[in-house]
């Protein structure tokens, strides 16, 4: 079970990936993206897995040690929550990417490419998208003041 839930979590969040980087300007992709519900199969994943291994799983995160976190990951289960979690995590940060770079007007074909790297390391495409966010929202304001918008 904790393998099909493990491939499951990516194939519950992978559809709106797919459409924020296919079909950025697809109206239904605009408005599935508003909606924060998105991020809930993953997170619904989670919590499936989180249930059965809560007591072991709290004292990790509220006292941390390195051996016993990575003993704990190191199982499949402990594996399939840090991959649950992260996934759910990376899709809510990406929603907001995607709803920020629509609304300051950045190009589909500048987004694509942050958007996967977010996927794939979104500690990374996250200051990248910062960056660009400040550089197109520096512009936007200088186009306002400009043009008297």
């Amino acid at each position: 079970m904790i393998a099909t839930l493990f491939d499951l979590t990516f194939l519950v969040a992978a559809p709106f990936w797919a459409l924020m980087i296919l079909a950025p300007k697809w109206s239904w992709t605009q408005k599935i993206a508003e909606s924060y519900l998105i991020v809930l199969p993953p997170v619904l994943i989670y919590v499936v897995l989180m249930i059965p291994v809560l007591p072991e799983l709290l004292p990790l995160v509220t006292r941390p040690e390195i051996g016993a976190l990575a003993e704990f990951m190191s199982t499949p289960t402990g594996a399939a929550l840090v991959w649950a979690h992260m996934l759910a995590w990376d899709l809510f940060v990406g929603r907001w990417m995607y709803l920020e770079g629509r609304r300051l007007n950045v190009h589909p074909l500048v987004m694509a490419p942050v958007l996967v790297i977010t996927i794939l390391l979104a500690p990374v495409g996250l200051p990248l998208f910062l960056i660009i966010r400040k550089v197109c929202d520096t512009t936007n304001r200088g186009t306002a003041v400009v043009t008297g918008q």
